[in-house]
């Protein structure tokens, strides 16, 4: 039945400024209207939208101001750049630096690494790729050079 997750949903302050931040990111504008636009991560099989409202003021909780765009593993080494190069600073979540990153994340029994960054409006964004499904051993959050090194 369920094939995938079609759309999710960001508060955000000023709703000119936030398409221009994800059109940054390579999304495309698919539909606006007051308030609200839906910007295509993949045309025609996922969208996020975007609310101009003030409930971007709630304090940041991930269950309701995160969202995880995946990306393909060749390219998790080379997201932190490409974000700079947008103009896009790395966060500096789980007390990594940025030059620390991306991360490995002990999700067990799944592995994955991960990027994180934030929108105009403080939403945490991330950028995540498997590294390994149902693989049962434990191990603590690292730099994904780390993780490369004891591989």
């Amino acid at each position: 039945m369920i094939k995938g997750l079609y759309e999710a949903h960001l508060p955000v302050s000023n709703l000119k400024e936030s398409i221009k931040f994800y059109q940054k990111l390579e999304l495309e504008l698919a539909h606006q209207q007051e308030g609200i636009a839906f910007m295509w991560i993949e045309k025609g099989k996922i969208w996020l939208g975007l609310w101009e409202t003030e409930a971007v003021n709630i304090p940041y909780h991930p269950s309701i101001r995160h969202v995880a765009f995946y990306i393909h593993h060749e390219r998790v080494n080379d997201a932190k750049e490409w974000l700079n190069e947008k103009g896009i600073d790395v966060s500096t979540n789980f007390g990594f630096s940025a030059d620390r990153q991306p991360l490995v994340l002990p999700n067990n029994p799944q592995a994955h690494a991960a990027i994180y960054f934030k929108d105009l409006d403080g939403n945490s964004i991330e950028f995540i790729t498997p590294l390994r499904l149902d693989f049962d051993e434990e191990f603590h959050m690292q730099t994904l050079e780390d993780w490369h090194q004891k591989g």
